[in-house]
């Protein structure tokens, strides 16, 4: 990565900014008072004795009369000039970010607020001290640099030229791929090769094309693009990287000899050092032991015949691999700040510290296993001041329901991943401890309609505009309830585009409920993203309140006791709301490890000194005024026009820091940016405060709401949540037999496979019967039963009263009615837990059952797993009810049983396609795909089976369908080998596909 060119920051007030602030005050005070004077001294008072006389209505108008109506409009444009001078100045001085409009005065106030900020700079901006400059000698060498002198001059003198030893000569070499055997059920294709190796898994025809009939070692040749096989070595172009690099005549047998195994820098233990720090761990700072950020190596080849174990790999950098003969261990130099640890005496550095552990008013950020140790960050002080355990997790994520939303819709991307790398007989790794209680709280108040509403009606709002050639409204806030969306917007306007009515004088546009669910999501599928700023502030109990970042105009100054949690809400929500496009969050002093979650808009700095010369550099491209929002309304989303950058800092400012984020902020007019930092800023536009209790108030807009928060304990949960995502090995299905079902028709069966469903009992009240069927549900896929007491905190995760669990459970004990024999179905074992009876049956223990025995015998299989797939009726608990079954969340079953229904459509896909029935394994991997929908294995099991059928119309329409499935907000895209087997199936797919992604 090449170095960015040095930016010359301002450290002061270039006799430019005096004069241009001294100008606009003489301007100001000559307009204001001068104006007026010389009227007063030249043509009299405004309103002259002739336009008294009512007789100037009727008889002949002279040119006195036309003076004196001319005198009297430059007295009326003076007032409108000075009531737009004392409005700027009001709102310059009280800081309250939006001015009031002046009626009729457009240009007018728009020329008093540029000169209003000009000249209110001279008094708002602290003046700089310059130190006077003493003559002194020259500069003492810093001590790294007067090492390296002495040893320099104890280097022995050069050998000359007739000493040295001769060139020899070189060699011509190329890269190569080795294709290295699958993983489970995951097969290398020419689409992944090519994506690692050369950065986009499009350009797979070039390494088709350079080893089109090759000979493999194998004895085979290359002919169809999705037919490689492991072992083969491949010939790469020049500007492949993660690749081995071998003579240009060496055979490919004796290349798969020496090379068997992946590139050193993707087998997982290659480590990067920078020149000076050979012998230490990766990221290891030679000066001061701390961990330090190295930038990755440009070209990661592996060169041929180099023994050492050292590999350069880039201008600068070289790649080692822990154990290399030759390579010297050494302890980490002590670290001489205070609050640090004492260096190890053996030469070994400790452990990272866990998450969750902090010594010394210092954290180790976790890191991904296996990686070495994470930066350290000092804690923040009100996360310092936390308890371990902290507030219970429902607490704050289910209350926060477009946070909820968001994080669960990335979480959805990343468990498609999962499913891409998910190998036969395994399951997706499932969240565990705080992780799934976390998960289980986000399932509770995700507010999925809400967060689509908000999205979507801010979009058709953008394009009905865009339409009628206006400019957006400044949305300084908006509310999200139940029943309406509202904007409060400025300045006022009664015309809004339907389906949005104005209410309050045009202050407020509004989206009723039942509009916004009515929007065809389709039709504003590239329609851009306006207001990306609005963020959740809180709540007042009945809806959400949002404020708009951008619409400050300025700096926004956070306050209290829990302001790195609050920054935390409003990172986590920025980086996965849905009403956005494209944008930059930047976190200062904290929230290293929220890239996990959204690493393609999170980044990350220790101090606001790492990030203002960036920010000041980039000031000028990040638009001004309204054509951001104008802007913004004529692109497309996937291409957004002034996509924005947001800066949350937990660092307060320094003196110097404040005067530069105030210059960089206040422009007076929205830019495509947002600045947040905590603790005092005197040039702050907004001031927010978090008080003791929780609130959330906001001066300039009045607001006063119980706070979004995001304490140390659910900001760990979350990240540990996306961490287990993150992992692609999987875990093995449980082997635990399972309980045969009962002989003859059971009197109770309860259906999980699809809508939950109990079948046998009498209807039960509407308004009961949910809560009932899950009770039920819960029971019959937890038959060792459960405690009374346990199951309430399942059922009711907010809490119940035992008078009302206690009756809930009675009458579902009565509307199950009793067995064949007399017993009750559900019944209290003698240990008080809840049982149902042997006659109660699930279609999920019938489906394991039959799955069970087809693996057992051959000659039935496909009979058996046909009848375990004809259980499959659609996604598992489909259609639940917003809110419940959360507790699928921290439990087994929802992993379980998309594993086994992807697994038996996939094997009896197989068999069908043994046998020749090309339809039959069609329909097989249709039914797995009702339930299991996100899993490619069985879409690519669907192609395949599909191209046998000879339908070209069919097939196409399978493309489509699972093109329209990974392009929805959250898909995730397909698998590089799904796209490939397209590619090669129906290779006209993209000419079609590609206006709709």
């Amino acid at each position: 990565m090449p170095p960015r060119q040095p930016v010359r920051i301002r450290p002061r007030r270039t006799p430019g900014d005096v004069l241009a602030g001294l100008g606009a005050l003489v301007l100001l005070v000559a307009l204001v008072g001068g104006v007026p004077y010389a009227l007063l001294r030249l043509a009299g008072p405004p309103v002259p004795p002739e336009l008294l006389d009512l007789d100037v209505l009727t008889s002949q108008v002279g040119t006195s009369t036309i003076i004196a109506i001319l005198v009297l409009l430059v007295w009326l444009a003076w007032l409108q000039l000075t009531a737009c001078v004392i409005v700027e100045v009001y709102a310059g001085i009280r800081r309250v970010g939006m001015p009031a409009q002046v009626p009729f005065s457009g240009g007018t106030q728009a020329l008093a607020n540029r000169l209003v900020s000009a000249a209110l700079l001279l008094f708002t901006v602290s003046a700089v001290v310059v130190p006077i400059a003493r003559p002194s000698g020259p500069p003492p060498r810093p001590p790294v640099a007067a090492a390296a002198a002495d040893a320099l001059s104890a280097l022995p003198a050069p050998v000359s030229g007739e000493q040295r030893a001769p060139l020899a000569p070189v060699a011509k070499v190329k890269k190569v791929y080795v294709v290295q055997p699958p993983h489970g059920r995951h097969h290398e294709s020419l689409w992944e090769i090519a994506e690692k190796c050369l950065g986009d898994g499009r350009r797979y025809p070039e390494v088709y094309r350079l080893n089109q009939h090759k000979e493999q070692p194998d004895g085979s040749r290359l002919h169809m693009a999705d037919l490689i096989r492991p072992g083969w070595v491949l010939d790469m172009p020049d500007d492949a990287r993660n690749v081995h690099v071998v003579p240009v005549d060496q055979p490919r047998d004796e290349t798969l000899k020496d090379h068997p195994y992946k590139p050193a820098e993707l087998d997982g233990r290659t480590q990067h050092v920078t020149p000076g720090t050979r012998d230490l761990p990766a990221g290891e700072d030679t000066r001061t032991g701390r961990h330090a950020e190295v930038s990755p190596p440009q070209d990661t080849s592996v060169l041929p015949g180099d023994g050492s174990g050292d590999r350069r790999t880039g201008e600068g950098t070289v790649t080692t691999r822990p154990g290399d003969p030759g390579r010297a261990e050494r302890p980490a130099p002590a670290e001489t700040g205070r609050g640090t640890a004492e260096p190890s005496r053996t030469g070994e550095r400790a452990d990272p510290a866990r998450p969750g552990e902090h010594t010394t008013g210092r954290e180790h950020a976790p890191g991904d296993p296996g990686r070495g140790s994470a930066t350290e960050r000092p804690v923040p002080p009100d996360w310092a001041a936390e308890p371990e355990t902290g507030a219970p997790l429902l607490d704050y994520l289910a209350g926060a329901s477009l946070l909820a939303a968001g994080v669960l819709a990335a979480l959805g991307g990343r468990r498609r991943r999962q499913l891409w790398e998910r190998a036969f007989g395994r399951r997706v790794v499932r969240p565990r401890d705080d992780a799934a209680e976390a998960e289980v709280a986000l399932r509770i108040g995700a507010d999925a309609p809400g967060s689509r509403m908000l999205d979507l009606g801010l979009r058709l709002l953008g394009r009905s505009l865009a339409e009628q050639r206006r400019v957006p409204p400044t949305v300084y806030a908006a509310y999200l309830s139940a029943q309406t969306l509202d904007l409060w917007i400025h300045p006022p306007q009664e015309d809004a585009p339907a389906p949005w009515v104005s209410c309050d004088g045009g202050q407020v546009w509004r989206l009723p409920a039942q509009e916004g669910r009515m929007i065809d999501e389709r039709s504003l599928a590239d329609a851009p993203a306006p207001y990306p700023g609005l963020v959740s502030l809180g709540s007042n109990g009945e809806g959400r309140v949002l404020v708009d970042l951008e619409a400050a105009h300025g700096l926004i100054s956070l306050k209290g006791e829990r302001t790195t949690s609050a920054l935390a809400a409003l990172a986590v929500e920025l980086a996965t709301n849905r009403w956005s496009d494209r944008m930059r969050v930047t976190l200062v002093g904290f929230g290293e490890e929220l890239a996990v979650i959204a690493p393609d808009r999170i980044r990350c700095a220790g101090a606001l000194a790492d990030v203002l010369p960036e920010l000041e550099a980039t000031a000028n491209e990040r638009g001004h005024g309204d054509d951001v929002l104008t802007g913004r309304i004529h692109g497309r989303a996937a291409d957004p026009i002034w996509p924005p950058h947001y800066v949350l800092s937990a660092v307060a400012p320094t003196a110097e820091e404040g005067r530069r984020l105030a210059l960089l902020a206040r422009k007076g007019v929205r830019t495509a940016a947002g600045y947040v930092v905590a603790g005092e800023a005197p040039h702050a536009t907004w001031n927010w405060e978090i008080t003791e209790d929780g609130r959330a108030l906001v001066d300039a807009l009045g607001f006063d709401v119980t706070a979004q928060l995001l304490p140390r304990r659910h900001y760990r949960s979350l990240v540990e949540l996306f961490r287990t995502a993150e992992r692609l090995d999987g875990e093995p299905l449980p082997d635990e037999p399972e309980p045969q079902p009962a002989a003859g028709a059971p009197s109770v069966e309860v259906r999980i496979l699809g809508p939950a469903e109990v079948l046998g009992p009498p209807p039960m009240e509407e308004g009961r019967a949910a809560l009932a069927v899950e009770l039920v549900v819960y029971l019959a896929t937890h038959p060792g039963g459960v405690h009374p007491v346990v199951l309430g905190g399942i059922l009711w995760p907010r809490g119940v009263q035992s008078a009302v669990r206690d009756a809930t459970i009675a009458r579902v004990v009565d509307w199950l009615g009793t067995d064949r024999s007399g017993r009750p179905n559900l019944h209290t074992d003698d240990a008080g837990r809840l049982r149902l009876g042997p006659e109660v049956r699930t279609d999920w223990s019938l489906f394991r059952a039959f799955a069970r025995r087809a693996q057992a015998d051959p000659t039935m299989r496909a009979v058996l797993l046909e009848k375990a797939l004809g259980l499959v009726r659609g996604p598992l608990l489909a259609d639940r009810p917003r809110g419940r079954y959360a507790w699928l969340a921290a439990d087994d079953l929802e992993y379980d049983v998309t594993a086994a229904v992807a697994d038996a459509a996939h094997r009896l896909c197989e068999v069908r396609l043994a046998r020749g029935e090309a339809d039959r394994a069609v329909g097989a991997a249709r039914a797995g795909l009702l339930l299991a929908a996100d899993d490619e294995g069985l879409w690519r099991d669907l192609l395949r089976a599909t191209h046998l059928t000879g339908d070209a119309a069919r097939l196409r329409a399978v493309a489509d369908g699972l093109h329209r499935r990974s392009a929805r907000p959250g898909g995730g895209g397909m698998a590089p080998e799904t796209e490939a087997l397209i590619d090669e199936l129906l290779p006209s797919w993209r000419v079609r596909s590609a206006p709709s992604a």
